[in-house]
């Protein structure tokens, strides 16, 4: 379970990017995290992972502070950030043999779960080109792969679909909902509505920094005594006008 508590965030001037934002992220669901671009997802998402820090309030990791204890906190969750470039200078291989050291994954499991991993995702034959070489999508390939290597109980994963071809993005939304299925979090953020509607058993929308709804797709519709999609009613409730 993610709590997130009374949270702000002021990069400068009076209006906050984050604004007393609570939310409870349950087990055993998948949440979609929504919002129009510069609504404070990807902050949020930072300041869960311990990239920013908090201005005010609390975020725990199934009980762990991610200020006060983030070694505890980020050692039981897996970050898919929006952008994969990263560690390019290293070979497929060594980039999740990095990551294998740090969360000490034990070295014979570790090499059973980068070939199931990386034949999944058809990387498994680029293991030992350079990242910088990788196109977008296999670099967000491998950094799934990294992310799942250690099997954290908590997933947060910033548009994670973005560049995967279809058979990789269908493998991954399975991996979700399998992961969800067996107690554990899946929190995502995504600007394909479709997706979200598809595969989520809630979600939550953020706008200018406020958390708007949160509840699932039934209640959203309950709440504002409508039938239309997700698409619909999300430009509805994040209009401006």
């Amino acid at each position: 379970m993610i709590d997130i508590n009374h949270v702000d965030k002021n990069y400068g001037g009076n209006k906050k990017a984050i604004d007393n934002l609570t939310l409870t992220i349950p087990d055993g669901k998948i949440t979609g995290f929504l919002g129009p671009n510069g609504a404070g997802k990807s902050t949020t998402i930072k300041m869960m992972t311990g990239v920013l820090p908090l201005d005010q309030g609390t975020i725990t990791m199934n009980g762990f502070d991610i200020e006060e204890a983030p070694m505890e906190a980020k050692k039981i969750f897996g970050y898919v950030p929006d952008q994969p470039d990263m560690f390019l200078r290293l070979k497929g291989i060594d980039y999740l043999n990095f990551i294998g050291d740090i969360y000490q994954v034990p070295a014979s499991l570790r090499q059973e779960k980068i070939e199931e991993l990386t034949k999944q995702f058809d990387i498994y034959d680029a293991l030992n080109d350079y990242i910088q070489t990788y196109s977008h999508g296999m670099r967000q390939k491998i950094i799934v792969s990294g992310v799942l290597l250690h099997d954290p109980a908590i997933w947060i994963l910033d548009e994670p679909l973005t560049g995967l071809d279809p058979k990789s993005a269908y493998i991954l939304k399975e991996m979700m909902r399998k992961h969800a299925d067996q107690g554990n979090v899946v929190f995502f953020s995504s600007h394909g509505l479709e997706v979200v509607e598809q595969l989520c058993d809630e979600v939550a929308v953020i706008n200018q920094g406020k958390l708007l709804f949160h509840g699932t797709l039934d209640e959203m519709r309950e709440t504002y005594q409508t039938g239309d999609s997700l698409e619909k009613v999300f430009l509805e409730l994040t209009s401006d006008a």
